[in-house]
């Protein structure tokens, strides 16, 4: 067993590396940082919960989401690190996040499935606009005429939600499995929250 002081200096490489990274980082990337002799899944576990530990009490947190690990600011100093880049954060219409919901709640799914609960059209337009955020994607072909796509959320999506898999989303209310609007904001449109990283170049 390695002694506390390599833990440390394991869990200060650790910290590194995902600052550096900006984004989740798997475990089996962040033992590979340890090459040619990569951390042990216990000792990587052990390295991580030193390293939560240290952070306590800090602005900054360690959190697991699908992915892998990521340091962030925490949400209670979100607005301050937000107003170093106080660019108006992206917008999205009704139909896209309604769309993103039934896709979230509902997946796999198919476009025409998506049309047939919201009563309306899904344009490519809002399609392509969940797949270029990197939020959604194709995951299938039903097998019937015609081969229909089927859609699913991607991991960049729980990533974004802090979350680490599906199961972990808020159950919707009665009435927002009938009418997808009950899921989304009553306003046209709807900001999107992203929580902020360690990486002040992201």
């Amino acid at each position: 067993m390695r002694d506390d002081t390599t833990r440390a200096e394991q869990a200060r490489i650790l910290e590194a590396a995902l600052a550096a990274a900006g984004e989740p980082v798997s475990a089996s990337r962040l033992r590979a940082v340890f090459a040619p002799e990569p951390l042990s899944t216990a000792e990587l576990e052990a390295a991580l919960d030193w390293l939560a530990q240290r952070y306590e009490g800090s602005a900054l947190e360690l959190v697991h989401v699908a992915g892998g690990w990521r340091l962030q600011v925490r949400a209670a100093y979100a607005l301050h690190v937000q107003r170093l880049q106080p660019e108006r954060p992206a917008r999205y219409s009704r139909a896209v996040m309604e769309t993103l919901a039934l896709i979230a709640y509902r997946q796999p799914i198919t476009r025409g499935e998506i049309e047939a609960v919201r009563g309306v059209a899904v344009s490519t337009n809002v399609l392509r606009t969940l797949i270029e955020r990197g939020w959604v994607h194709e995951v299938g072909r039903l097998e019937r005429p015609g081969r229909p796509a089927l859609y699913g959320t991607t991991p960049t999506f729980l990533a974004d939600l802090n979350l680490r898999e599906l199961a972990e989303l808020p159950p919707l209310p009665a009435a927002a499995e009938i009418d997808p609007a009950a899921a989304s904001s009553s306003t046209e449109t709807t900001h999107e929250t992203l929580p902020p990283t360690a990486d002040p170049n992201r």
